[in-house]
């Protein structure tokens, strides 16, 4: 397949958390389909090298890490496989996330905490580490998978939608501290059909309040994905790129 110069990710290192499945696992297919290694990290090493597999299917390297990204000693633990491995992190995807809806009333401390580790705690300590590494080197791309629920007022996900609004304002702020050479964006992604999308109603399965009408296919989150972790996006930073069909 040729490869579009704008979006040619060849000799590029990329580490996609919560890359076995969904959104996740769609970016590492397009990363590798467009020439980068990839490392993949989610709980469950299983899944992590089904994707490995899928990778060096395609010609590219490919490492599998089993490791929960709400943790930071696991983080840690990532990190220096990724550069053993690679000796570097071109693009980073902070994609791993948990948003279980419940009444406000209702959130324990554990989950209110689980989702804030998981959502903003572990890619805070990501990022800032690999941005440093990114700055000490020769650059690179961080993207932050946010959701329209961190942009509007959502009923029973609050801690949900308050720590994708941290993951927004963060990318702003790493954007400045570790620019020029370390690029950090936001994708914030509407209602897809991934594999949460078997708790909805048909109907929300079908149709969306958005402009378009309905939920987005997994694979339509590719060409944002390829934009943001490539020379095409070279001259954006600190933004925020919405992929939800025109969610308001």
């Amino acid at each position: 397949m040729a490869i579009d110069p704008l979006f040619d990710l060849t000799g590029k290192v990329a580490l996609v958390t919560g890359g076995s499945r969904g959104l996740g696992l769609e970016m590492v297919r397009a990363f590798a389909a467009h020439g980068a290694d990839v490392i993949i990290a989610s709980r469950k090493i299983e899944n992590c090298e089904a994707a490995a597999a899928e990778v060096r299917a395609l010609g590219r390297r490919a490492l599998a890490v089993g490791a929960h990204v709400g943790k930071w000693d696991e983080i840690d633990r990532l990190i220096e496989a990724a550069y053993a491995e690679f000796g570097r992190v071109d693009i980073l995807v902070n994609n791993a996330g948990m948003g279980p809806r419940t009444p406000s009333h209702e959130v324990t401390e554990q989950l209110f905490d689980s989702v804030l580790n998981l959502n903003f705690k572990g890619p805070f300590r990501l990022a800032s580490q690999i941005a440093k590494r990114m700055q000490d080197g020769e650059g690179g791309t961080i993207i932050n998978v946010s959701s329209t629920g961190g942009a509007m007022p959502l009923p029973e996900i609050v801690p949900y939608g308050s720590s994708k609004a941290a993951l927004n304002a963060m990318t702003l702020s790493f954007a400045h501290e570790y620019g020029p050479k370390v690029r950090v964006n936001t994708l914030s992604a509407g209602p897809f059909l991934t594999d949460i999308a078997k708790s909805w109603s048909d109907e929300a399965r079908e149709t969306s309040n958005n402009a378009l009408g309905r939920p987005g296919r997994p694979e339509e989150v590719v060409t944002s994905a390829l934009f943001l972790a490539s020379p095409a996006s070279s001259y954006v930073t600190g933004t925020l790129v919405r992929c939800d069909g025109g969610t308001w």
